[in-house]
């Protein structure tokens, strides 16, 4: 599997490992490998492998109205990519990695909430993550993981809107493993990852998000 690593300088818990789950675009998007060696900078050893099978959307064509979109998102269902993401934690246990987290952007917050169901990872982060069925998932987490979750949401976002925040705080409510949300005004799905930065709402979303998520992780992982 091919995958885009970032080991810290200096010493590491050689025994941690966060999973940086991609929106459509993975690894060729500049923003993502830039993401995880951010990360990295942060102490941790961080992998964004390659769950799209060498078929990543060209953003450039989506933006353009010339991608079909609902044809990738066919072949890219999770029996195409979730064995890929078992593959990957396999080997890295095989190394002696006992201790995953994963931060998921948008299509890869979906796989953050699944690996959390079946408690494969031990910290989860999902920032404006699509894919999800409101309520079932959100219940669903609270009643089958032990992974705590943070959520980084924002004003406008078609796949976790605005309505469904507070209802998920509240199912969230006695999660003892831990959970919160952040919420950053002025933005829009997909401003953890990729946005207008010369907008300063954006520019404060993308990095307040980046930072609740390396608090997140070294307060859990």
């Amino acid at each position: 599997v091919e995958c885009y690593v970032a080991t810290p300088e200096g010493d590491y818990p050689k025994n941690k490992v966060i999973l940086f789950l991609p929106d459509v675009f993975g690894i060729p998007l500049p923003n993502n490998p830039l993401l995880v060696d951010d990360f990295a900078k942060n102490g941790f050893k961080t992998i964004l492998p390659d769950y799209l099978n060498g078929d990543p959307v060209p953003a450039a064509e989506l933006e353009a109205g010339t991608f079909d979109i609902q044809k990738w998102f066919a072949s890219h269902g999770q029996d195409a990519t979730r064995p890929v993401l078992d593959k990957v934690i396999a080997a890295l246990k095989d190394t002696g990695v006992t201790d995953f987290g994963a931060t998921g952007y948008c299509f890869g917050g979906r796989y953050v909430f699944d690996l959390a169901f079946d408690n494969a990872i031990k910290v989860g982060v999902a920032s404006h993550p699509s894919l999800l069925k409101f309520p079932d998932d959100f219940e669903k987490y609270v009643a089958t993981s032990k992974t705590p979750l943070l959520i980084n949401s924002c004003t406008t976002d078609s796949m976790f809107p605005k309505e469904i925040h507070e209802k998920t705080d509240v199912i969230f409510a006695k999660f003892e493993p831990g959970y919160r949300r952040e919420y950053f005004d002025g933005c829009t799905h997909g401003f953890a990852v990729r946005g207008d930065l010369s907008d300063p709402k954006v520019k404060a979303g993308k990095e307040g998000a980046f930072v609740a998520a390396v608090e997140w992780f070294l307060k859990y992982l």
